[in-house]
């Protein structure tokens, strides 16, 4: 272990359930002195005596025999725990006033309050899990949707880690060959198939850059997609926004501009959470206020990672539209057409609205006002933004650590590359190559710093 973890050595406690009343409480204890401190208080088995993986019912007493509550010990002895050091962990009523006793007396016993984060951090000096996998559990912790808890699953049971490691590990055969080389340099000798090693570095770079791309679904599956609701006014975006969310959340009127900032809420589909934001109409604005909202507008727009425009069928023509798409200026963002207001005109046909370069299927009939269609809608939100790259069940990079990482990794493999087509010496092209390799090894963990750690792990919650 690095020296400046010395203080990894000391046994920790913290409290392991959210702070505020409830029905149950948890105290964990890690370190060499854990069961030491636990049987200096509770009175039942002696734990130092039992095994592993048990669960033991006694009182846990001050040490003038007061009984202060019943308790529930869970022993885990090292290594054979999420520490891999003996743990103990002490379920009681969840009394503000228990728990904070249990804690005082713990650390009269010795025990330090620990550090956020610091329970987890163990497991990693330990290598009970590499970096990657301790910022899984941090996700995990916060994930709030189906697909966020599955993507947090599969980085914490390695497969960010299976997919880096490989990568390393290809590129750590060849390495080892130029440096080699370098060593017989007075020789003039060979040992890498320069033509070998160009394509394994062009298949790594396709592989990372694979995983870069993967990044944007991953992070807006952690964070929600960030879905907007846009259109002209008065053309039932507030309308469409309540309906999907099953609730009026916005004001509704006939007055063209009622909503005059961005409305934001959290909506699940299939186990996936939309961000949606309900915006000002895209007109040109009448006063100081308007235009401060259609410029959000607009803002959000860009930021967005699906927009649904919303466009009235009874005042709107199919050149109007195609214009108002133009202006949007999305790009590559997918877009979703809501033709709305079909109760006000049932025989109109919304495929007669569809726009070059948009799918039919892009162009849904819709009555905002009368639910007509708004199950489709969300059934097509999810198509567009995540169906295709879920199915395909690849590793998603969701942390933007590993994302700038991988950015440098690439980078460094693309010096390896052009180094390698203008025949600079080997001493360069190893260099760029060990650059690579520690931008990989800062994701697993491989290659860390004492302020790398410190940043991580200062983001979790005290007791995790």
């Amino acid at each position: 272990m690095d020296p400046v973890y010395a203080h990894a050595t000391e046994t920790i406690v913290a409290r392991a359930t959210p702070s505020g009343e409830g029905a149950i409480g948890v105290i964990r204890l890690s370190g060499s002195d854990a069961i030491s401190i636990a049987d200096r208080y509770f009175h039942g088995k002696k734990l130092e005596d039992q095994a592993g993986h048990t669960l033991h019912y006694g009182e846990w007493k001050t040490v003038e025999g007061e009984a202060l509550d019943e308790v529930v010990a869970a022993l885990f002895k090292g290594p054979h725990s999420y520490t891999k050091e003996d743990v103990v962990e002490i379920s009681c009523h969840g009394s503000p006033f228990i728990l904070r006793r249990i804690l005082e007396m713990c650390i009269e016993a010795g025990a330090r309050l620990a550090e956020p984060g610091e329970f987890t951090l163990r497991a990693y000096l330990n290598g009970r899990m590499d970096l990657s996998q301790a910022e899984a559990v941090a996700d995990l912790i916060s994930s709030s949707s189906a697909a966020a808890h599955h993507m947090a699953m599969h980085q914490l049971k390695g497969g960010v880690s299976r997919e880096i490691g490989e990568l390393r590990e290809k590129l750590i055969e060849f390495a080892s060959l130029i440096e080699l080389e370098l060593d017989f340099a007075e020789e003039d000798v060979e040992f890498a198939d320069r033509e070998k090693f160009l394509e394994l570095v062009r298949r790594i770079r396709e592989k990372v850059v694979r995983l870069m791309e993967s990044f944007s679904l991953g992070n807006a599956i952690k964070e929600g997609i960030r879905t907007v609701i846009a259109g002209r006014p008065n053309a039932g975006k507030s309308t469409l926004l309540n309906a999907l969310l099953e609730e009026d959340r916005a004001i509704v009127s006939d007055i063209p501009g009622t909503t005059r900032d961005t409305i934001e809420e959290m909506l699940t589909i299939r186990g996936v959470q939309f961000r949606i934001i309900d915006t000002a109409g895209i007109r040109e604005a009448h006063d100081q206020i308007e235009a401060i909202g259609v410029e959000r507008t607009m803002q959000a727009l860009q930021q967005s990672a699906l927009i649904v425009y919303v466009f009235d069928i009874t005042t709107v023509s199919p050149e109007e539209l195609a214009e108002d798409i133009r202006k949007l200026d999305a790009g590559k963002i997918p877009l979703l057409l809501a033709a709305n207001k079909m109760d006000l005109n049932p025989h109109e046909k919304a495929q007669r609205f569809a726009v070059s370069d948009l799918a039919e299927e892009q162009i849904i009939p819709v009555s905002a006002k009368n639910n007509m269609n708004v199950g489709f809608i969300k059934d097509k939100m999810y198509d567009l933004a995540v169906a295709h790259q879920l199915e395909k069940g690849e590793t998603l990079v969701s942390n933007a650590r590993h994302y700038g990482a991988l950015l440098r990794t690439r980078e460094s493999l693309d010096a390896v590359l052009k180094g390698m087509e203008d025949g600079v010496t080997n001493d360069w092209i190893a260099m760029d190559i060990r650059q690579a390799l520690h931008y990989l090894g800062e994701i697993t963990g491989a290659i860390s710093t004492e302020d790398l750690l410190d940043n991580i792990f200062s983001n979790f919650c005290i007791g995790k």
